[in-house]
C-alpha cells in the first residue's frame, strides 16, 4: 500500500507543475524597465477601455480545457486507482510466470493408449487406435486443454478401415478421451488372382491382414470377379459385381447355413452394370439366382420370392442334391423351378 501511495504523490506533484504552466499567461503590455508610460489623459482612457474589454471577454477555451483536464483526471483519488491498476498488472504478470503449465501435467496428457473406444468385433486388431494415430501422423502425446484434440482424434479414427462411423468423441478427466464408434463387419470374401479379400455389406474393402485362413472360411466366398480393388482399405471395391455379391451375401446371411451354401458366383449380365449371380451349395449344385437383390428384371421374381422358392425346394427334397444331383436349379422363372442334373443333362421341372 505504501508503494501505491508513493506513486500517487508523485503523480500529484507532476500535475501541480503542469497546472502552473497551463495557468500562467502574459496578459500585460510590454514596457521598458525604468521608463513607466506617461499618465496622460489618453493613456488613462485607453487603460480603462482595455480593463472593461477584459472584464466582458469570455475566458480562453484553451485555458478552460487545460484546467478541466487537470482537475478532472488528476485528482488524488483517481491517481490512487490508476496506480493500483498498474501495480496489479505487474503482480499478475509476475505471478503467471510462476504458475505451472497445466498442459504438461500427466492428468491432462492423452495418447493412443488413453483413448477409450466402443468394444470392437473380434476381427478388429486390439491396437487399431494406435494404427489410426499412425495413419494420420498424430503426435505421440496431446493435451486435453487443446481445443482441437477431440476433432483430431475423431478424424484419425474415421480414417481407419474398420471404422464405419465415429458417433461422438468427448474429453474425460483424468487424461482420457472416450469415442463412440460403429464398426464395419465382414460379410464375404472375394477371390481374385492375387488372393482373397474381405468386404463388408457395402462392398468396402477390409484389411486382409486381419484375417486368418480359418477366419476366411467362415464367410461366403465370392468368385468370378475379374476386377481388383480400386482403392485402399476402407474404400469401396468399385465393381458392380462385388457390390451386388455383397448385397446378396447380406440378404442370405441368416439363411446361409439353412441352405447349406458355400459360394456366390458372378456371371456377366446383360451389361457390365447388371451382373447375374449363382449360388453354389456345399454339395456342388448351382442355383441360378439372377440379378442382385437391389435390381429388378421383368418377369423375374423379387429377392424374397426367390428365398421362399428355395425353402419350398428344400422342404420337398431335403437338400439341393437329392435325388440324383448335383443339379443346376433355376429359380428365375415366374411360374416354376427348373432343374438339370449337372452329370446327365436331363431336364426336369418342379412345380
Amino acid at each position: 500500500m505504501g508503494t501505491i501511495a508513493a506513486i500517487a504523490i508523485g503523480f500529484e506533484i507532476a500535475v501541480n507543475r503542469l497546472a502552473a504552466k497551463v495557468d500562467i499567461k502574459d496578459v500585460g503590455r510590454a514596457y521598458v524597465p525604468g521608463k513607466p508610460p506617461a499618465l496622460t489623459t489618453r493613456n488613462i482612457m485607453a487603460k480603462k477601455s482595455r480593463t472593461k474589454t477584459r472584464t466582458r471577454s469570455k475566458p480562453s477555451p484553451d485555458s478552460g480545457w487545460g484546467s478541466a483536464l487537470v482537475k478532472g483526471l488528476f485528482q488524488p483519488g483517481r491517481l490512487l486507482v490508476l496506480a493500483a491498476a498498474i501495480v496489479t498488472a505487474i503482480v499478475i504478470r509476475i505471478t503467471v510466470g510462476w504458475l505451472p503449465d497445466l498442459a504438461e501435467r500427466d492428468e491432462y496428457i492423452v495418447n493412443a493408449t488413453t483413448v477409450e473406444v466402443t468394444s470392437p468385433p473380434r476381427m478388429v486388431p486390439p491396437n487399431f487406435v494406435q494404427q489410426a494415430f499412425e495413419r494420420s501422423d498424430m503426435p505421440e502425446q496431446m493435451s486435453l486443454l487443446d481445443e482441437s484434440v477431440t476433432q483430431r482424434v475423431h478424424d484419425a479414427l474415421q480414417r481407419h478401415p474398420w471404422v464405419a462411423e465415429v458417433s461422438r468423441v468427448s474429453k474425460q478427466a483424468p487424461g482420457r478421451i472416450v469415442a463412440d464408434l460403429k464398426y464395419r463387419r465382414p460379410i464375404a470374401m472375394v477371390e481374385v488372382a492375387r488372393g482373397v479379400y474381405p468386404i463388408d455389406p457395402d462392398g468396402t474393402l477390409l484389411p486382409p491382414a486381419d484375417f486368418t485362413v480359418s477366419d476366411a472360411q467362415r464367410y461366403p466366398l465370392v468368385e468370378g470377379v475379374v476386377s481388383t480393388p480400386q482403392g485402399p482399405e476402407g474404400t469401396n471395391w468399385g465393381d458392380p459385381a462385388v457390390n451386388g455379391a455383397a448385397d446378396l451375401a447380406t440378404l442370405l446371411e441368416s439363411s446361409w447355413e439353412e441352405f447349406q451354401l458355400e459360394k456366390i458366383h458372378c456371371r456377366p449380365g446383360l451389361s457390365d452394370s447388371t451382373p447375374a449371380f449363382e449360388l453354389i451349395s456345399r454339395g456342388g449344385s448351382r442355383i441360378m439366382w439372377g440379378c442382385a437383390p437391389a435390381e429388378a428384371r421383368p418377369g423375374e421374381p423379387d429377392a424374397e420370392q426367390k428365398i421362399q422358392r428355395l425353402r419350398k425346394y428344400l422342404k420337398h427334397f431335403g437338400n439341393f442334391e437329392k435325388p440324383d444331383g448335383p443339379y443346376e436349379i433355376d429359380i428365375r422363372h415366374w411360374q416354376e423351378i427348373s432343374r438339370t442334373p449337372l452329370t446327365v443333362g436331363l431336364e426336369r421341372s418342379v412345380r
